[in-house]
């Protein structure tokens, strides 16, 4: 059985302790901030994409871009879903994409399911060039969301005289 020691955190729990309830809800604004910097950045990303008409596509083609329409679709439908604690007690948001295109098929009659489309875009298809904008924003930002989610935290933590 593994056994670890952590010392020098009664400044850490001095802190929780003054905070109380509160604690959840610093945290939840810090991991807001973070999010809306990630959902920018995929916006960004996404709005950057080469664009593709939609056409018949002949043996061995495929799509290089995302059609017009297609990117409205994915640009409309990004969002943040609401900001949550799961069963482990970690504060969670999700980054992504919701809904159906404008774009109706036969086996998609109520237009293609965006997340579908995003992962497509992303990680390319049978008939879709691989063109990542998801990872290369996330990556892009991940350090500068590190940042301003321990200056949220800080801020709010002077609140509390700490």
């Amino acid at each position: 059985m593994a056994n670890m020691t952590i010392k020098g955190l009664d400044e850490w729990g001095e802190a929780l302790a003054k905070m109380g309830a509160d604690s959840t809800r610093i945290c939840k604004n810090a991991v807001a901030k973070g999010a809306g910097i990630v959902a920018d950045e995929i916006r960004k990303h996404l709005e950057a994409l080469p664009e593709d008409k939609f056409r018949r596509l002949k043996d061995g083609e495929k799509f290089v871009g995302v059609p017009k329409e297609q990117k409205k679709d994915l640009l409309d439908s990004l969002g943040i879903t609401p900001i949550d604690t799961d069963h482990r007690g970690n504060i969670n948001a999700k980054v992504g994409f919701d809904g159906y295109g404008s774009f109706k098929t036969t086996k998609y009659p109520k237009g293609v399911p965006n997340p579908l489309l995003a992962r497509a875009i992303e990680s390319g298809s049978s008939v879709r060039q691989k063109t990542p904008f998801v990872r290369p924003a996330v990556n892009k930002v991940k350090k500068r969301v590190i940042e301003e989610m321990g200056k949220s935290v800080e801020n709010d933590l002077k609140n509390y005289s700490l």
